[in-house]
């Protein structure tokens, strides 16, 4: 019975994020366009593909679904800090309801968020020439892993906005995010860099993610062999910071 419950509470914590869209319209809006206006400038505005083989926006397409995923952590961690600032996760701990389920439905509904806006992009992506050629069910673990990545970025996310607990250290927080988009192959071949800057982006994360959806939907810049580092790094991700999170969620008003 506790397995269920835990199910429940945070599913109903996740009902309360879902009901806040229909009061921010504007908000989930603008979450969903701002991926596709960095897509269609880096393609026709400033994407240039120096080093790649083959159409750039092949290339592009699916380093811009990856840094998607990393982007936009901003909604979910205002949103916790704003629940911090005006003690509705007091109220919700003094509750009968299981440790971190505040945390779990706040990252479910970001979840369902982050699917709904990889299919706006990969549509956008279709409408501006770029294809899968992997196949099907290759497609289908290509989306696997972006969404891995996301639910690993949103558990550092949430764990960085109960750290910082206030709504307005969030922008600085989230200003670490943009190096870390930026240091990746999401828009240029790392060959095409410096060498200690190439390594550099070799090692992030988010660049063996975007390296292995190329490589499962057939476009340039794909590479055998990284499938297995898409996984690894963010299950470590999640291994390091959900019990964090989880912990510091525990800790408050100690």
């Amino acid at each position: 019975m506790s397995a269920a419950y835990a199910v429940s509470d945070c599913w109903t914590m996740t009902r309360r994020e879902l009901a806040h869209w229909a009061r921010q319209p504007v908000q989930v809006l603008v979450g969903l366009v701002f991926p596709v206006m960095l897509l269609l400038m880096f393609g026709y505005l400033v994407g240039g593909g120096r080093t790649v083989d083959g159409d750039y926006v092949d290339y592009l397409v699916p380093g811009m679904l990856t840094l998607t995923m990393v982007f936009g952590l901003e909604g979910t961690m205002t949103a916790v800090t704003r629940d911090l600032d005006k003690g509705v996760i007091d109220r919700f701990r003094s509750m009968p309801m299981t440790d971190g389920a505040v945390l779990v439905g706040r990252a479910a509904a970001d979840m369902l968020q982050s699917a709904l806006g990889l299919l706006v992009m990969v549509g956008v992506g279709y409408a501006i020439g770029w294809r899968a050629e992997g196949g099907a069910g290759a497609a289908l673990g290509a989306l696997g892993l972006l969404l891995l990545l996301r639910f690993a970025m949103l558990w550092i996310g949430i764990f960085l906005a109960l750290v910082a607990g206030r709504a307005e250290l969030v922008q600085a927080v989230q200003i670490l995010v943009w190096p870390v988009g930026f240091l990746s192959n999401a828009f240029a071949s790392p060959d095409s860099m410096p060498g200690w800057l190439g390594t550099v982006v070799e090692w992030n994360p988010m660049s063996a993610t975007a390296t292995a959806v190329r490589e499962l939907f057939g476009n340039p810049g794909g590479e055998p062999g990284h499938v297995t580092a898409a996984v690894v790094w963010p299950l470590v991700l999640l291994v390091l910071f959900f019990p964090l999170a989880v912990r510091r969620f525990g800790r408050l008003g100690k």
